[in-house]
């Protein structure tokens, strides 16, 4: 049984295959988290339960590791949760009043001393994949008002180490997911988003390590938090050698108002430990999210993006050209970028008036989608609902749709401002277009964008209501409307963009079946940016695109097998104009379109293994293994040659070491390898020069 409570030691036991996470009540009735790590027997521990008293200054010691502390007493760490009742207290008192299990889950339920507010504490166990999901319900059983300030997901804490280095990601527009670390000391590192997504600055997933941990071994602890708004997590520690780490809604300007008989939940706060080093790490995640958290299992289509192609100057003729020249590369989805509706000729106008511009497909879109499935392909297209153009019919005739303060003027970005959709007209506006959209036309592919943060986020009811939680309301709505879409047109896939990828955590990726994680198509660049992706986030929903040589971002010119080996450790797409293209490009395109198809259910389903990273050598080389283990495949990417140096070698992991491999890609003809040979001697490509690359296939014989 995944959870025990041990009533004579008032202690709760979480067992996963591998891992125990225990906490119980200490002699001051507090919820104390007393261990999580390797497996052990919890009984033994009950001792650690204790209150701890260091001086009047530091009275309750303790409290450092409460389950979800309130804001209140002498508590002085990072509050789960802090209120305002409605007689002006803000002081919070949370006592335990009891537990229920059932099957993998436990409920324990925590009320404040005074007033009739309930906590429940959620704990889902993942047992296969060593994971816990957290989430806390507040619920207001009283008639008055309570006023919540602050509310996180769950608090984790971890063991006593001699140091603590905590791993994280970074970033900006067209440089997400770079990866960071940083040792902790006393006090808060924050990780946050304030922009009314996840963002491209950070995203909310942590580990924590001794400082010793690598890809292979170590014992790192993590957590992932499934939110699309605003979001904040907060690594403390304290004088006391304490590290705990809280996470949920960021509480920046998001008082919610809970009224008598109202109740609201958190987000999930999904954590984990390994003993067995990052790799296991993200390899517990990935097979979590295809179990769990995506909303199909479908593997990625081959796709062509008309965007550099054309960018705004979408018409008929031009993207049944480039259909044709897609179908003869094997592309197996065509999708319409920006331009195809209203005004739209740049950005400055026509985003929010949803109908198919007349002067651009003259015979309507029909011609365009008849003419790409009679080639094969299925067809998608490009939508940003949430946002709208002050050249727009949409804003002429709703101006009060958008978030704004009556004294404020709104900021443009991209020459446009964010719908406002916390509005039930706004929120069915949206979803009575799509379902025209989705309705009217053969459409199996939606990729929706939204290129800006929210500002000046104000609507006509603040000034009645101080507490309107618009930050809250957009996701949420957002969430609803991806919902109702899904349910009514299951057979079309989604897509979530935001700039690149502002918008990808575990939230949206139950509505979402791929993700884009970057504008910068660059192959090189792509490298790091998708090896951050991959610490937290499968590799099955990573779209990545063959892009222009020289790219336009940075001038870089690459080869088409480094942009496709690139592009291809994840979901292929193509966004390269096609016109340019020579007939010696097509056909060498088409082959390793052909060659990743062939081991598109290694990367899709299978074990991703990261052998070496650009961020500590010259070589960068990622591994798939498939779920039965019987095929492999490397992708190994050379930054620069140096001073003749050869290519270093290349140990394989995630191998049988006694089982026989024939290694195809180091010789014109296969070559036999036992699988201990492979991860202990490893493998010696052939890489030279600057920016060379190569794709090596294994098969268990």
């Amino acid at each position: 049984m995944p959870i025990i409570y041990h009533e004579d030691l008032r202690l709760f036991e979480i067992e996963t295959r591998t891992t125990s996470y225990v906490f119980g009540l200490n002699d001051k009735g507090v919820l104390q988290q007393i261990y999580w790590g390797d497996a052990i027997d919890a009984r033994e521990c009950a001792h650690l339960l204790q209150s701890r008293h260091h001086s009047s200054f530091d009275a309750e010691v303790d409290r450092e590791k409460e389950e979800y502390g309130g804001h209140g007493g002498s508590s002085y760490v990072e509050p789960c949760l802090k209120v305002r009742f409605q007689d002006g207290v803000r002081d919070l008192k949370l006592a335990y009043k009891g537990f229920a299990i059932e099957q993998d889950t436990l409920r324990v339920i925590l009320k404040d001393v005074h007033y009739d507010l309930i906590v429940n504490l959620t704990y889902k166990v993942i047992d296969e994949h060593d994971l816990i999901e957290r989430t806390a319900e507040v619920v207001n059983q009283s008639d008055t008002e309570v006023v919540i300030e602050q509310m996180m997901s769950a608090a984790w804490s971890l063991p006593i180490l001699p140091s603590y280095r905590l791993t994280h990601v970074s970033g900006r527009w067209s440089g997400e997911f770079q990866l960071r670390d940083t040792m902790l000391s006393e006090g808060k590192k924050t990780l946050e988003s304030r922009r009314g997504f996840t963002g491209a600055h950070a995203n909310p997933w942590f580990a924590v390590d001794n400082g010793k941990a690598d890809e292979i071994s170590g014992k790192v602890w993590f957590g992932v938090l499934g939110w699309s708004g605003n979001w904040k997590i907060v690594a403390e520690k304290t004088n006391f050698n304490h590290v705990r780490v809280v996470g949920g809604m960021n509480d920046f300007d998001c008082p919610i108002l809970l009224q008598g008989g109202e109740r609201i939940t958190s987000p999930s706060f999904i954590g984990g430990y390994t003993s067995r080093g990052f790799g296991d790490m993200s390899r517990q995640l990935h097979s979590y999210q295809r179990a769990f958290v995506f909303p199909s299992q479908a593997h990625r289509r081959v796709l062509y993006n008309s965007w550099e192609a054309t960018y705004f100057q979408v018409e008929a003729q031009g993207q049944m050209e480039l259909a044709r020249s897609a179908a003869k590369l094997g592309v197996e989805l065509f999708v319409v970028d920006d331009g195809w509706f209203g005004s739209r000729n740049s950005d400055q106008a026509g985003l929010g008036d949803w109908h198919v511009n007349a002067e651009k497909f003259p015979n309507g879109l029909e011609e365009l989608i008849d003419e790409v499935t009679s080639l094969g392909m299925d067809f998608g297209i490009w939508v940003e609902p949430e946002s709208v153009n002050p050249d727009s019919d949409l804003y002429r005739k709703h101006p009060d749709w958008v978030y704004q303060y009556p004294t404020r003027e709104g900021t443009l970005q991209r020459n446009q401002l964010l719908l406002n959709l916390g509005k039930p007209e706004v929120k069915q506006y949206i979803l009575d277009f799509m379902t025209e959209l989705l309705s009217s036309y053969s459409i199996t592919f939606i990729k929706w964008d939204m290129n800006r943060t929210l500002t000046e986020a104000g609507t006509a009811d603040d000034i009645q209501n101080p507490y309107h939680a618009v930050w809250v309301q957009h996701v949420q709505s957002l969430y609803e409307i991806w919902a109702e879409l899904r349910t009514k047109f299951p057979h079309v896939e989604f897509e979530s963009c935001a700039g690149g990828g502002s918008r990808i955590d575990l939230g949206i990726l139950r509505y979402a079946d791929q993700v884009w994680p970057s504008d910068n198509t660059d192959a090189f660049d792509r490298l790091r940016i998708q090896e951050g992706f991959a610490y937290v986030y499968s590799p099955q929903v990573m779209m990545c695109w063959v892009t222009e040589s020289p790219h336009s971002l940075n001038g870089r010119s690459l080869s088409l097998a480094f942009r496709f080996h690139s592009a291809m450790m994840g979901g292929l797409g193509i966004g390269a104009n096609l016109k340019l293209w020579s007939e010696e490009e097509m056909q060498e395109a088409a082959a390793y379109i052909a060659q990743y198809k062939e081991i598109r259910h290694i990367i899709m389903a299978g074990h991703q293994y990261r052998l070496r990273s650009l961020r500590d050598s010259d070589v960068a080389a990622v591994q798939y293994v498939s779920k039965d283990g019987d095929e492999a495949v490397v992708f190994l990417f050379l930054h620069a040659q140096q001073f003749g140096n050869s290519s270093p070698s290349i140990s394989l992991q995630g191998l049988e070491p006694n089982a026989d491999y024939l290694v195809h890609g180091l010789e014109q003809e296969p070559v036999p390898f036992k699988g201990k040979n492979l991860m202990h001697v490893g493998l010696n490509p052939k890489l030279t020069g600057d920016y060379d690359s190569a794709l090596i296939r294994l098969q268990r014989v």
